[in-house]
């Protein structure tokens, strides 16, 4: 069976719900974002994905994510991995799109970037990094991480520039599966937010 890649992005912060862009900055998940943690666990472990016994399992280092994890089951079988942590913005920290597109109009990170921060040169290498490794054995491998990075990891699985990425929202707790059609790179599912319902 060829390689299939499961995406989870962590549950809901306070820089989340407001909209601001978190980075590198470690905010804390809300009491709602570790009952969607729970949730994307108890859908994790049931049929039919049955726990992913074979999956192998990594997540961002930061506690966002480490913790939707470990809420979700998997904290004894995650790696920490740093090319799974969110895109550095840089100048941006913090801020909301509405205000940056104050200071600079027309702003779209996925064409603009961020000043002093990450290039797009740079966070499309991470994603080709995560695309190489899960296509690189005969088992599924699940992710735990955050918007903008799992958007890019979806554009490059496609072949896609990363300005595709603008294109596919990915809200929190969601879980999206990209995997293939007819030997071709596709997208299972994307932004599935079916456990949140309960």
């Amino acid at each position: 069976m060829a390689p299939r890649i499961l995406l989870a992005r962590h549950g809901q912060t306070a820089w989340s719900l407001s909209g601001k862009h978190t980075g590198r900055t470690d905010v804390p998940l809300l009491e709602e974002g570790r009952r969607g943690a729970k949730l994307l666990g108890e859908r994790l472990h049931r049929a039919p994905l049955d726990g992913l016994a074979g999956a192998e399992v990594r997540t961002s280092p930061l506690s966002r994510a480490r913790e939707t994890c470990e809420l979700a089951g998997f904290g004894d079988r995650a790696t920490a991995w740093d090319t799974l942590m969110e895109w550095d913005y840089g100048a941006y920290e913090g801020m909301t799109p509405a205000e940056i597109q104050a200071v600079r109009p027309g702003w779209l990170i996925w064409r603009d970037g961020v000043p002093e921060g990450e290039t797009l040169a740079e966070v499309t290498a991470r994603a080709d990094e995560v695309v190489s490794w899960a296509r690189s054995a005969d088992r599924d491998v699940l992710v735990f991480a955050h918007g903008h990075i799992l958007r890019s990891i979806g554009a490059r699985w496609l072949g896609l520039p990363l300005d595709f990425a603008a294109r596919i929202r990915l809200n929190p707790t969601s879980l999206s599966i990209l995997g293939w059609a007819y030997g071709e790179p596709a997208i299972e599912s994307w932004n599935d937010l079916g456990h949140l319902a309960g």
